[in-house]
C-alpha cells in the first residue's frame, strides 16, 4: 500500500526517496501511530517531506491516494453486532448522558433506531436531523447538536470542523511555483545569509566561558562575544510605475522581507531601465535624485545587486540615447547597465512576470542577454535560484 503512496508522491513531484519510504515503514512497525489516519498523515509528512515548500504537493498526493478512506461510514454494514454497540456506547456515556438517553426510550430503543437508519441510509449525509452524518441535529453521527445522540466516527472538533487536514491544503502558498508572500520570500532569502560576528562584545559566550574556566583551573572566567549577524550587503533597485503598478503588492512584500532579513540593505527606484539617476522617494523623484555614478562610487563591490522589474518596455529604451520615456538620456540604458555589471560581481534581475511570458517581449530578451541570463521569476523556486547564485 505504501509503495503506491510513494508512487503518487513522485508523480506529484515531491522529492521523496526510497530511504524515506523505508523509514516510514520502520516507524509503522514500531507502532508510532496505529489505526489513526490523521496521525499517519502527520507522521508520513514529517518523514517523507524535507522541505515545507512541498507540503501542498504532499497534501494533494495524499488526498488523491486516500480519497474515500475517511468516508467509510458510507460502507458500514447494517448487521453490526448489537453487543458490540451496547458495550461501546456504555463505555463512552457518563451517568448524566445515560439519564438523558432515557428521554428517547432507553438504550435498547436508541440502538434499534440506529440500526434501522443505518440499513436505510444509502449515502453520506451532513447537516440534517434524521440520517447518520455530521453537523446536524440527528441523534446519530458526529459534530452535531443533539444531546441525546450516539457519536459515530470522529470528525475532529465538533460543529462543522470535520474537514481533514490534508483536504484543507493549508500549505498551497508554499508551493515553489506560486507567487510569493512575505513569509515565503523570507524563506527563500535565507539562502543568501552569511553570518559574521560584528560589533561590541555584548553576548554571553557559553562555550568560551567553559573553555577559559577550564584553562584557569576552575576559576570562573566569563567570556563575551559580538552578536552574530547576517553580513550580506544588498543593493535593491526597483522598477516603479507604468506596467509595474500591477506588481506593487509583491514588490512591497519583497522589500519588507529584505528589510527584516538583511542589516546592510540599500534600495533605490528607477523607471523601466537604469539611466544616469535613481531616487529613493517617489513623491520627490523630480527634485531629489541621486546620480548613478555616485551610487557606483558609494557602495563597495562586496554588495550584491538585485534589479526588480518586469523588463517590459520598448527595445529602444535600452539600446538608444534618448530612449527614456521620461527624459532625454545622453547615453543608452545598456551603457549604464554595463557599468553596474563592471562594478558589482553579483547582479541578478527578478521578474514578476512568469517565465513562460518572457519569450514574447523583445526587451526582456535584451535584458537577459545584458545580465548574462541571470534573470529569475518571482516564485519561491526562482528566488531561491537567484539567492543561490548570489551566495556563490
Amino acid at each position: 500500500m505504501l509503495l503506491n503512496l510513494f508512487t503518487e508522491l513522485r508523480a506529484a513531484k515531491v522529492p521523496v526517496s526510497l530511504r524515506e519510504l523505508l523509514d516510514l515503514h520502520a516507524a509503522l512497525e514500531q507502532h508510532v501511530v496505529f489505526a489513526d489516519m490523521q496521525q499517519f498523515y502527520f507522521l508520513a509528512r514529517a518523514i517523507l517531506v524535507k522541505d515545507e515548500r512541498h507540503f501542498d504537493k504532499f497534501d494533494r498526493a495524499f488526498a488523491a491516494y486516500f480519497d474515500g478512506l475517511h468516508d467509510l461510514d458510507q460502507h458500514l454494514e447494517a448487521s453490526i453486532p448489537e453487543e458490540w454497540l451496547r458495550k461501546a456506547f456504555e463505555r463512552s456515556l457518563s451517568a448524566e448522558e445515560r439519564a438523558q438517553i432515557q428521554s428517547l426510550g432507553g438504550l435498547d430503543k436508541l440502538i434499534e433506531a440506529f440500526k434501522q437508519r443505518l440499513a436505510e441510509q444509502k449515502e453520506r449525509h451532513a447537516g440534517g436531523n434524521k440520517w447518520i452524518g455530521i453537523g446536524g441535529t440527528s441523534p446519530f453521527g458526529s459534530g452535531g447538536y443533539n444531546p441525546e445522540g450516539i457519536r459515530i466516527g470522529d470528525a475532529g472538533e465538533r460543529q462543522g470542523k470535520a474537514v481533514k487536514v490534508w483536504e484543507q491544503r493549508e500549505y498551497r502558498n508554499l508551493d515553489d511555483q506560486v507567487e510569493l508572500g512575505t513569509r515565503n520570500i523570507k524563506l527563500a532569502l535565507r539562502r543568501l545569509r552569511k553570518f559574521a560576528r560584528q560589533g561590541a562584545a555584548d553576548e554571553f559566550d557559553i562555550a568560551g566561558t567553559i573553555d577559559q574556566t577550564a584553562r584557569d583551573a576552575g576559576l570562573l572566567n566569563i567570556q563575551m562575544r559580538p552578536e552574530r549577524r547576517n553580513a550580506v550587503k544588498l543593493l535593491l533597485l526597483f522598477d516603479i510605475g507604468g506596467s509595474m503598478d500591477a506588481h506593487v503588492k509583491v514588490c512591497e512584500e519583497l522589500f519588507s522581507a529584505c528589510r527584516s532579513e538583511f542589516k546592510h540593505l540599500e534600495y533605490y527606484y528607477f523607471h523601466n531601465f537604469i539611466y544616469e539617476t535613481v531616487w529613493k522617494n517617489n513623491l520627490r523623484r523630480n527634485s531629489e535624485r541621486m546620480a548613478t555614478f555616485d551610487l557606483l562610487h558609494k557602495y563597495g563591490d562586496d554588495y550584491s545587486v538585485i534589479f526588480v522589474g518586469d523588463a517590459a518596455m520598448a527595445p529602444y529604451e535600452i539600446t538608444q540615447p534618448g530612449g527614456s520615456v521620461e527624459h532625454w538620456n545622453e547615453e543608452a540604458g545598456y551603457v549604464w547597465m554595463q557599468r553596474v555589471l563592471d562594478k558589482f560581481s553579483k547582479v541578478i534581475w527578478i521578474n514578476p512576470y512568469p517565465l513562460r511570458a518572457w519569450d514574447y517581449t523583445a526587451s526582456t530578451q535584451l535584458v537577459r542577454e545584458l545580465i548574462g541570463e541571470r534573470m529569475f521569476p518571482m516564485t519561491l523556486q526562482g528566488l531561491e535560484d537567484g539567492m543561490k547564485y548570489l551566495a556563490k
